[in-house]
């Protein structure tokens, strides 16, 4: 009995010299991923349900309004979905776990929209786009001191931590004369909130997200034209090799926009339609 297990034990020990070895080799790892990268797609259509994930505070592309999500970002994910012949569900998290849990593989695809950039672009597949991303400012309603985005020079910024907007705004501040204090915060409700208090001059955003809080709070909000960023995207994100479900989400993006269901859900949410790229355009920042 004792020789027994002494004999299974080295057996399991071999399997997993076997196994930590193939590891080392990296063949175990690049077929395993290899593996998932070719059946991420075929696994959603068998399971029959894309699983996403957001972050519902980030107005008007995702909202939570007493615990049912709505906005953008929900509205056309659902249409994306219904063509791809699928179901969707739904992730809130913290935007700073949303693609780090994108990268360990807790969901499909990331709809939180995220801006375009080159450095981005190494790590992810970006699909169209799905918005106007150009960084802006908004400054408190009756506030006369700031008519353009450089008269923040001297002043308080706020804006949302571990975004695009709030990078782009620390190298416009780095030209201006005088330096700006850049506060970061975990949601862009609480630069709002601070915003309105008077405890900051200015906050940062995308012009869309920042249009809908001034149409909202007109009398406390007023959006400071023109944006001061570069002109740049909002795209949703998979994984950089789940190039076969971005296409199936690229091509159902594009079908939206054809048959004007995106045209509808802009008009919904920001008063307006954009027209937007039908490719994935060479980020400017």
């Amino acid at each position: 009995m004792m020789h027994s297990d002494k004999i299974t034990v080295t057996r399991r020990e071999a399997l997993k010299s076997g196994l930590a070895a193939a590891a080392a080799s990296g063949a175990l790892i690049g077929g395993t991923r290899l593996a998932f990268a070719d059946d991420t797609l075929a696994e959603i259509k068998k399971r029959g349900e894309l699983t996403t994930a957001t972050e519902m505070q980030f107005p008007p592309f995702d909202i939570s309004d007493n615990g049912v999500y709505k906005g953008v970002d929900r509205d056309l994910v659902d249409a994306v979905a219904k063509e791809m012949g699928v179901k969707v569900s739904y992730l809130d998290l913290p935007w700073t776990s949303v693609l780090p849990g994108l990268e360990a593989k807790k969901f499909d695809l990331c709809i939180a929209p995220v801006t375009i950039t080159k450095e981005r672009m190494k790590r992810y597949a970006f699909s169209v786009p799905i918005a106007d991303a150009t960084a802006a400012l908004m400054k408190r309603a009756n506030d006369a001191s700031i008519m353009k985005p450089e008269d923040i020079a001297g002043k308080t910024v706020g804006g949302q931590k571990g975004t695009s907007q709030v990078e782009q705004l620390k190298a416009f501040a780095a030209k201006l004369p005088k330096p700006v204090e850049v506060k970061e915060y975990v949601d862009n409700n609480q630069s709002y909130a601070d915003l309105a208090a008077g405890r900051i001059d200015a906050s940062v955003n995308s012009l869309p997200n920042l249009q809908y809080a001034a149409a909202q709070r007109s009398d406390a909000f007023a959006v400071i034209l023109p944006p001061f960023g570069q002109p740049t995207y909002f795209s949703w994100v998979a994984r950089l090799d789940d190039k076969t479900l971005m296409d199936a989400i690229n091509a159902a993006i594009l079908k939206v926009e054809a048959d004007g269901t995106m045209g509808e859900i802009q008009k919904k949410w920001f008063g307006q339609t954009t027209d937007l790229p039908k490719t994935v355009p060479e980020p400017s920042i």
